[in-house]
């Protein structure tokens, strides 16, 4: 966490208290619509995406990949 966040983190807290019930409630409901907003696209595909996207960073990993210029060179003609 970046010292900006740390820094806004803290000021939340400091003002979190200072808030009545209806404000805090309200407050709630924003944070969580962030946190709706934040769904991790790896959960919204299917298996079998998540599969062939593993399988590729594995061989990308193993050095098993064509270079992009390669690959645009041979299909250029």
């Amino acid at each position: 966490m970046s010292s900006v966040a740390k820094s806004i983190d803290q000021e939340i807290t400091r003002y979190l208290p200072r808030l009545n019930e209806r404000q805090k409630k309200t407050i709630l409901t924003v944070v969580k619509s962030f946190m709706d907003e934040q769904k991790d696209w790896w959960d919204e595909i299917g298996e079998e995406q998540q599969h062939a996207i593993d399988k590729s960073l594995a061989e990308m990993k193993a050095g098993k990949m064509t270079p992009h210029d390669e690959v645009m060179k041979k299909y250029r003609r």
